[in-house]
């Protein structure tokens, strides 16, 4: 879960941390106070787009941190870890950095990442649901992913296998379309590659020899300082009164003593080695001297050589190698183009070959969609009903995909295969007895959209793993019975994952295990965000606020306090029932 929240110069929020506990946290404020900003930025924490507009106005940059505790040993942080090389235990820092000048900067336990990994751990860790996550059950593109969601074990390895197989099949296809241009096309690339080719086989390259050539050339430009500097040192070492010599009187002055004393019998053995080692090396320099020369022409020639290689580097490789690389491909493919119908029957096969397993996966995949649309249109029922939709029927709808790759399944149809299989998704509903059921996007109201994906979403509480759900004024446009249902249904959720909410509904605030008060003040034209939290008798008041709008009046504190009672009674009686499930 998200212990504790760190927020320094960001939008109206000049420095501000907040602890957070288990269970439903609301944030509850008049709007402006700066409620949503706090959900910005743990949606930046979570890999969310950033933006100067964040940084707070004067300041160098916006910083934001979240301490993330994790009880659950077999999460799947631990595997985006390993992948990415940073150690963990139990709790888990993700920290976003965006300065004036539109930099961010991302870190996971300290350890500079890409926001794109920054995005990966937070999406492992954090749920954010919005107003505008709602409209995305209007795209039918996704009701695949959230059906994938609700079985993600055994559906994510069937799709990891399914998309190896596509890949590869795609590779094929592709491979297939290349070679069965048409012959004017087919022509034209075969005179150039074998004006390519004959290029290069004319240019005799072998191995490494431009670094060669290159190491050469450096010795014959500098000839007069490598020349002079091995001159300088053989003179040095060899001659009267040079170097050996001196070494020499050295060893001589202690093997003549060697048999008087241990320490100079030692010593006299080690100079020893040391004035033979010298002597080999000087006769080493002296003859490296004799088979120097100076070759102009030589020069000539490698310069002249490695021109025409940095010619032909500018249009094959960057390297020698990189170039004989390239030879070896064009040399292959001109074989295939000039045997192309074998080549091509070839890849036929392969093609033929390939689809066949790559459907069997995908009808492998299909199946376990199949059983999990039954699971959750049960589910999703049952989720409804407490909702006051019990009228509502709710089905996921399964058409084929004609784009694509295709494969024969038999005689008679052909199935076209894409990245997901080759199932299309389409939630179906009929929010009205003797209404027929139509796609989900032309029959739900904006109220009833904000139920169905509320029950999705406790649904999926129990499938994703995320450690924290965070609800963004989901439940705007909804009062009465619905409110109440809706506070229910996120008090359910909040039992199985850590739950943050934004709301101005006083039936959802009044479930709350934790209620912080956002509160906007004006200090000298200063303008800040302070966050308390409430307690019990501040938070009737701050329910007869929600309750009036207005001036808190006696009624209102009334009217709270029993809504308090009421919902303290349903999550102990709830508390109960959710243990007694737990225990069958």
């Amino acid at each position: 879960m998200l212990t504790e929240l760190s927020i320094q110069d960001f939008a109206i929020i000049d420095k501000i941390s907040i602890t957070f506990d288990e269970g439903l946290t609301v944030l509850s404020g008049e709007t402006g106070a700066g409620k949503s900003i706090i959900i910005d930025a743990i949606q930046l924490l979570a890999g969310g787009r950033g933006s100067v507009e964040f940084v707070r106005y004067g300041a160098k940059k916006a910083d934001i941190q979240g301490l993330f505790t994790i009880d659950n040993s077999n999460h799947p942080i631990y595997e985006k870890s390993q992948a990415y090389g940073i150690e963990i235990q139990n709790d888990i820092v993700l920290r976003r950095t965006i300065t004036a000048n539109g930099k961010s900067i991302c870190r996971v336990n300290s350890k500079l990442v890409t926001l794109a990994i920054l995005k990966e751990f937070g999406k492992t860790l954090i749920d954010i649901h919005s107003q505008h996550e709602t409209q995305s059950l209007m795209d039918t593109d996704n009701h695949i992913h959230l059906l994938d969601l609700y079985d993600p074990e055994r559906i994510g390895q069937a799709k990891k296998e399914y998309s190896i197989l596509y890949e590869q099949l795609s590779t094929l296809k592709k491979k297939y379309r290349k070679l069965s241009e048409n012959e004017q096309e087919t022509a034209q690339r075969l005179d150039l590659l074998q004006f390519q080719m004959n290029e290069l086989e004319n240019a005799k390259l072998e191995p490494h020899e431009d670094e060669v050539l290159a190491e050469e050339r450096n010795s014959l430009a500098n000839f007069e300082r490598i020349h002079a500097a091995l001159q300088h040192a053989y003179n040095a070492l060899y001659g009267e009164q040079r170097g050996l010599e001196w070494v020499n009187n050295a060893q001589m002055a202690l093997q003549d003593n060697s048999n008087i004393d241990p320490f100079i019998a030692e010593k006299s053995e080690e100079i020893a080695n040391y004035y033979f080692g010298l002597e080999e090396l000087t006769h080493d320099i002296g003859h490296h001297i004799e088979t120097l020369a100076f070759d102009s022409e030589r020069l000539n020639e490698i310069e002249s050589r490695l021109d025409e290689i940095n010619r032909l580097k500018k249009k094959y490789g960057a390297t020698v190698d990189e170039i004989l690389q390239y030879m070896s491909q064009i040399e292959e493919e001109i074989e295939e183009i000039n045997n192309k119908d074998s080549h091509l029957s070839k890849l036929e096969n392969q093609i033929n070959d390939k689809a066949k397993d790559a459907y069997l996966e995908a009808k492998e995949l299909h199946d376990l969609r199949q059983k999990a649309a039954d699971s959750l249109t049960k589910e999703i029922h049952e989720e409804l009903k407490g909702l006051y939709l019990e009228k509502a029927t709710f089905s996921v709808s399964f058409l084929l995909q004609d784009k694509d790759i295709g494969v024969k399944r038999d005689d008679y149809q052909d199935i076209r295969l894409h990245e997901n299989g080759f199932d299309q998704i389409n939630f179906m509903i009929s929010t009205n007895p003797g209404e027929p059921i139509k796609e989900l996007s032309k029959v739900a109201s904006g109220g009833e959209l904000s139920r169905i994906m509320l029950a999705l979403k406790k649904i999926f509480a129990r499938h994703q793993g995320v450690t924290s759900v965070i609800f963004d004024e989901v439940d705007t446009g909804v009062s009465g019975r619905v409110a109440q249902a809706i506070a229910e249904k996120i008090h359910h959720i909040s039992q199985q994952s850590q739950v943050l909410c934004i709301t101005h509904l006083p039936q959802v605030a009044a479930m709350a295990d934790t209620h912080k008060l956002i509160e906007k003040q004006v200090d000298n034209n200063h303008t800040s965000t302070k966050v308390i939290e409430l307690s019990v008798d501040y938070q009737v008041n701050e329910l007869a606020r929600m309750i009036t709008g207005t001036k808190l009046t006696e009624t209102a504190i009334e009217h709270g306090r029993e809504m308090l009672e009421m919902a303290v009674n349903f999550k102990s009686k709830n508390k109960h029932n959710y243990k007694e499930k737990a225990r069958k």
